[in-house]
């Protein structure tokens, strides 16, 4: 039998720690009606810290690849958990709503977007030769998984111990973590005497020369990279889809559908079974959408994913009028929907500029997609204020869906030159 190949053991730890972020970044959700009935903050400001925290996890993440190429995951990773850690943690004691938004907003934001999908992308092009399409997928699936399985526990917590005992929960989980990064991360194959997963022994490594070019400044290594691809119309297309997938997924359902469900009645508890639901489905559409980027046009797929979750959205509020059967069905056609994007959209990026930049790349990508998230989490936010439901915000997401989607269709990529080397690797 063939020995394991090592790619897959940073793939499970990656995986496992990327689940961890998503399940901390998730958690406001589930605290935003019981910190309004304690603290007596208004859900726009609730929304606001959340926001913040979302925007900090885009904005990061392109200079969390630069530090990803000087630095190395294992590091980078470990720091993000310190960081997730410590914030969640130190809630407890908060009284002040700036100290939501210092805590959840600043610290947190910042610990999740050093452990986000573009590490997770980085891992893959430093471990995987073959697969990457499948690994991404996995990776991405985590991602968005945690953010929706945990929180039926979070709810159950919360309803049984308070807000405080689900943030104690979360914090131990993140240094739970911990030993399992610093025991079995490793930076890249060479330091075990290997090759990525499919890559010939006497091949070079692929290495993502954009960032590590001025490995020892990562910001003006971001920043020169994002004035060099700022140029390029597939640039400003992905990372404008990604917008309107940010501000449908995390900003607007993953931050405000428990919220939602409650105004119509359900308890707490069964709202984020809802979610949860969705996560589980994640898991399929997500790996299931990495498998198929390394098949199918990746703009057809991302046609087909904004347009139909545009529909979903517009058919919401009847759902959520009628409770039952129509409302899990939503959960379940999101969930296989809700970030599928990311395989097709990191194809896309890699097969426009090249695999030795597809990790900033899809840095500043995400991080439009955080803005997205940020803009879609406080406009509801404001919205239900103002108006005492969420409609016109699903309405309006929706509409945007439908219209990224057709846009998407118009799109030209311009395949960048590559060495011979990277010759033979599908977008």
């Amino acid at each position: 039998m063939k020995k394991l190949h090592y790619a897959w053991v940073i793939l499970a730890v990656t995986f496992v720690a990327l689940l961890t972020a998503a399940a901390v970044r998730s958690t406001p959700g589930a605290l935003m009606v019981p910190l309004e009935r304690e603290f007596g903050w208004s859900r726009a400001s609730i929304s606001f810290a959340i926001s913040l925290s979302l925007l900090l996890y885009g904005l990061i993440g392109p200079f969390a690849a630069g530090f990803v190429s000087a630095y190395g995951p294992r590091r980078v990773m470990t720091v993000g958990l310190l960081l997730m850690g410590s914030g969640v943690l130190c809630t407890l004691a908060m009284r002040q709503s700036w100290q939501l938004v210092l805590l959840w907003g600043v610290v947190v934001g910042v610990g999740t977007g050093a452990v986000a999908v573009v590490l997770g992308a980085l891992v893959v092009q430093r471990w995987f030769h073959r697969h990457r399409g499948l690994a991404l997928g996995l990776l991405t699936a985590s991602s968005a998984t945690g953010q929706l399985l945990f929180l039926p526990l979070i709810a159950h917590l919360i309803d049984t111990g308070g807000w405080r005992t689900a943030s104690l929960t979360m914090a131990g989980v993140c240094f739970l973590i911990l030993p399992l990064v610093l025991l079995l991360m490793k930076d890249e194959p060479q330091a075990l005497g290997l090759t990525a997963l499919g890559l010939p022994a006497a091949a070079a490594p692929e290495r993502d020369t954009a960032t590590a070019a001025s490995g020892a400044n990562p910001f003006a290594a971001a920043l020169t990279a994002l004035k060099e691809i700022s140029g390029r119309l597939e640039f400003w297309v992905l990372a404008g889809s990604f917008f309107v997938c940010g501000a449908s997924t995390n900003g607007l359902i993953g931050t405000h559908l428990i919220p939602a469900c409650m105004d119509h009645g359900m308890p707490e508890v069964q709202a984020a079974g809802l979610l949860a639901l969705m996560g589980v489905f994640d898991i399929v559409g997500t790996t299931g959408s990495g498998w198929l980027s390394d098949r199918l046009d990746n703009r057809l797929l991302l046609f087909a994913y904004y347009g139909l979750r545009g529909l979903a959205l517009l058919y919401l509020p009847q759902g959520l009028d009628g409770h039952g059967q129509g409302l899990s069905m939503f959960a379940v056609f999101y969930g296989l929907d809700w970030i599928a994007t990311v395989p097709p959209t990191v194809g896309l990026a890699r097969q426009a500029f090249g695999a030795e930049k597809v990790g900033v790349v899809f840095g500043w990508v995400l991080a439009a997609h955080q803005l997205g998230a940020a803009a879609a989490a406080t406009f509801a936010g404001i919205l239900r204020t103002h108006e005492g439901t969420y409609n016109h915000a699903f309405q309006i997401s929706g509409a945007l869906c439908i219209a990224t989607a057709l846009g998407l269709l118009l799109l030209r990529v311009r395949p960048q030159a590559v060495s011979p080397a990277m010759e033979g690797q599908t977008a």
